[in-house]
């Protein structure tokens, strides 16, 4: 199973000072389990957009630690943008991605509104599912008026008091809004006109509010001398990115101008693209014969993936298939030290036992790979034969044959990992003397391996019904531990 997982896409009122947007990023970047995916800057708008995935505590302390920043070094007093803004931090909205719901996401932005409200002092209010008030679900209604108009009106209207924080805006960073939301995609259609009118009448057309098209925000904006209609997509399953740029593209014509190219600003789900590929072949069912699709599903996950999982509360993967993979790494260190051998003048009288210690490698590592996934497999086999009703009769035997197959599992990672911690002292005696040091790493991994596989063999067999049944297996284990 895999560990729970949210997006987290803040926006912050800077996009010309390469050394802020770099100091957001060490902020995000640097908090464990944080992986940051894009970052995107725009001079005209003054305005980036960081999207990063982490576990949900990860995703708040990482997104606090960069409101942080932003508070330190983003002056709304002197901001000026093509985009509406009300804070330095203008908006940080939570979306479930895996193994998290709406509600958890709802419950994340609570706990750092209530935290940057009192340790940053900034107001903050909650949007989007988040809403404590259904006239603060859309955020262009929260942000009206901008950070000049709020600072009038925070402390003054009780209908602007935030949800968390001072009645008083920032004098710097303003005001903050927080939330929970769908995948939204943030889209913009360029024109070719310099004339913003076209934009904005197009903008009023198509958006929501004024009978247009469901779930889309819009305005008409002037950049770089050319006109362009931005858009939030709320929910690109309802209007999806193909039937905006169609219509948006219909109403240009109609004013006799063209649509020169349209952008994503952040990062967008790939079913909305392939689902336009697919639309404009005819191909409904497009993602069934994806090349990229097939390959990923049959490499598994990446490594950073399965660590992940690991970290994660299931049982798998567990302890059998780390020892797996410590015995997998060592492998391949071997086979990387008889490479740099093999070739090398100075090495020529070795190399016959160095190709042979490489094949052998090469074999024990494609073992152990697989020995990894079998692991976590026999231990589910474990947990289905325990899930069998206590009265009846077949349990006792399941639960029994389930264990004595995931003894095996990792007895066989033991006869491999030994075999790896001899061959690695092997090619470090005759090989490339430059990564003597690779092949004491591959020992250690392969004795560490090699301890952890037998101690899950033990395990495993001490829950026999009849200790008798594992005897042989737990032999031949403690022979390999010697």
């Amino acid at each position: 199973m895999s560990a729970p997982l949210v997006e987290c896409v803040p926006n912050f009122s800077e996009g010309r000072d390469p050394a802020v947007l770099d100091a957001l990023r060490q902020a995000i970047a640097h908090v464990p389990g944080v992986k940051l995916l894009d970052v995107q800057a725009d001079a005209s708008h003054h305005r980036s957009v960081f999207t990063f995935v982490a576990p949900p505590a990860a995703a708040v302390e990482a997104a606090f630690r960069a409101m942080q920043v932003a508070t330190a070094r983003i002056d709304l007093s002197k901001h000026h943008g093509e985009h509406p803004r009300m804070g330095a931090t203008d908006v940080v909205p939570f979306v479930p991605v895996r193994g998290v719901t709406m509600d958890d996401c709802v419950q994340l932005a609570g706990q750092l509104a209530e935290r940057v409200g009192r340790e940053l002092t900034i107001p903050v209010f909650l949007y989007g599912r988040a809403a404590t008030r259904p006239e603060r679900e859309r955020l262009p209604d929260i942000r009206k008026g901008e950070f000049e108009g709020l600072r009038e009106r925070i402390g003054s209207d009780a209908a602007a008091d935030p949800d968390f924080g001072p009645k008083k805006i920032h004098p710097t960073a303003g005001a903050t809004a927080i939330g929970a939301r769908p995948f939204l995609v943030a889209y913009n259609i360029y024109l070719d006109s310099a004339d913003v009118g076209i934009a904005k009448e197009i903008a009023k057309r198509i958006r929501t509010s004024s009978g247009g098209l469901p779930a889309v925000q819009a305005s008409g904006f002037e950049v770089s001398g050319q006109a362009q209609v931005s858009m939030n997509l709320l929910d690109i399953d309802v209007t999806p990115p193909a039937v905006v740029f169609a219509a948006v593209e219909a109403e240009a014509k109609a004013r006799e101008v063209a649509v020169t190219k349209s952008e994503v600003v952040g990062l967008i789900p790939e079913r909305a693209i392939l689902g336009a590929g697919a639309g404009l072949l005819k191909l409904p069912d497009a993602a069934d014969h994806l090349l990229e699709a097939k390959i990923r599903a049959a490499e598994g996950p990446s490594l950073d993936g399965w660590i992940e999982e690991l970290a994660g509360a299931a049982p798998v993967p567990g302890g059998g298939s780390a020892a797996a993979l410590a015995g997998t790494l060592a492998a391949a260190l071997v086979a990387m030290v008889c490479r740099l051998t093999i070739g090398r003048k100075a090495y020529a009288a070795a190399e016959g036992r160095a190709r042979e210690i490489l094949a052998e490698a090469e074999s024990l590592r494609a073992e152990l790979r697989r020995l990894v996934d079998e692991d976590a497999a026999a231990y589910s086999r474990v947990s289905a034969a325990y899930k069998f009703p206590k009265e009846d009769p077949a349990r006792t035997r399941a639960v029994d044959a389930a264990l004595l197959g995931a003894a095996e599992t990792p007895l066989a990672t033991a006869r491999a990992a030994a075999r790896v911690a001899a061959l690695a002292p092997a090619i470090g005696e005759i090989g490339n003397k430059n990564a003597r040091s690779d092949t004491k790493v591959a020992e250690q991994l392969a004795r560490a391996a090699l301890a952890g596989a037998i101690e899950n063999v033990r395990v495993n067999l001490a829950g026999l019904s009849e200790p008798a049944q594992g005897r042989k297996l737990l032999e031949e284990a403690e022979r390999l531990s010697r």
